[in-house]
């Protein structure tokens, strides 16, 4: 069984954004950018340190307003309504002050799902089960990014934004995540997934984003962003070049 359930995404994607525009302290953060989000492939963000990548992320997400632009769900402006079918994961997970089990059991009752089978279910697909009594803080890295991404899935988001959730970790965490994802994707979810690795973006995506300063330079099929991109920019970063 994938670890998300299938989710209907039809009414959410495809998702458009346009003229989009963060500012913050004077400075312009977010520089008109244009994107469109369609089902059927994991989108990876990618670019240089300052880029603009998760606050594109969180722009999305809701969590922070823009300056100007729009943001459309399938037609539906980025609101509660839509968050709710959304779920996020951040670089840092934040583990609540309670057992594995009841980091689930707290997301699960949220939504009106709560049940010892679901809970037990989901662990054993992140790897967890043998954890369940154990102090989530005391988990390893890896382990609390499994319960971080456990903990998203448990709500069957339609939309799941992935914030670097690899960036401390070892190669084998690296692919335990990974292998959470694919299924995630694979079970109905669309993916949104931000990083800076090379190496996981061509592991991982169907297309990409490439942001720089804040624009959006590209969003093209990951075969061709990495045979043939478009702008300097791109071919610089892919090459391991600084990019300023």
């Amino acid at each position: 069984m994938p670890t998300a359930p299938h989710r209907q995404v039809a009414d959410l994607l495809p998702a458009h954004v346009s003229g989009l525009v963060y500012e913050a302290d004077g400075r312009r953060l977010i520089d008109h950018a244009d994107l469109k989000l369609v089902s059927g492939s994991i989108t990876v963000v990618m670019g240089p340190n300052g880029a603009g990548k998760s606050l594109l992320l969180r722009l999305l997400h809701g969590l922070i307003a823009p300056t100007s632009g729009d943001i459309l769900w399938g037609g539906q402006p980025n609101g509660e309504k839509v968050r709710r079918r959304q779920a996020m994961v951040f670089q840092r997970p934040v583990m609540l002050h309670r057992s594995v089990a009841a980091n689930i059991d707290f997301v699960l009752k949220l939504r009106g799902r709560a049940s010892r089978e679901r809970r037990e279910e989901i662990l054993s697909d992140v790897g967890l089960a043998a954890h369940a009594r154990q102090s989530a803080r005391l988990l390893s890295g890896g382990e609390q990014q499994r319960l971080a991404l456990a903990r998203a899935l448990a709500t069957e988001p339609a939309i799941l934004f992935l914030d670097e959730p690899t960036a401390n970790l070892d190669p084998a965490a690296t692919g335990a995540i990974e292998d959470i994802v694919k299924r995630a994707h694979e079970g109905g979810a669309k993916i949104v997934y931000v990083t800076h690795d090379i190496g996981q973006a061509r592991r991982l995506a169907g297309e990409v984003v490439f942001m720089h300063r804040g624009r959006i330079l590209e969003q093209t099929p990951a075969a061709q962003f990495f045979s043939t991109p478009h702008s300097a920019e791109a071919r610089n970063f892919i090459a391991g070049k600084l990019v300023l």
